[in-house]
């Protein structure tokens, strides 16, 4: 996936929060198209938690086929939108998220 993200300029995926948190992290601009499958709709709420800051855009599973080539099209004939995007999520990565969990695991354990 590394060489993937490295070579796009867009990204559409799914809404999981492993594929968002990657996306923070190699700050790429994306289009979401969150699982209808999932229970309570949770990528959904993921989607929107970027949506709603200007990092990413929405298209529903079910607008799909009508919709998301022409969100594509019109992204990449808004070149600034798809750098704004790209830097707002970018605000969202955590590079060392794991370090900071450990280190609070670390804290608790010796208490």
């Amino acid at each position: 996936m590394d060489l993937a993200y490295a070579t796009s300029d867009l990204v559409v995926s799914r809404a999981g929060a492993l594929s968002i948190s990657e996306l923070c992290l190699v700050s790429k601009p994306s289009i979401l198209v969150p699982s209808p499958n999932v229970s309570e709709d949770h990528q959904t709420k993921n989607a929107m938690a970027l949506v709603n800051q200007n990092a990413a855009v929405l298209v529903k599973d079910i607008e799909a086929v009508e919709v998301l080539g022409k969100e594509v099209v019109t992204l990449f004939n808004e070149p600034d939108k798809l750098i704004k995007l790209g830097a707002n999520i970018a605000s969202f990565g955590r590079p060392n998220a794991a370090d900071a969990i450990a280190n609070e695991v670390f804290k608790i354990i010796q208490k």
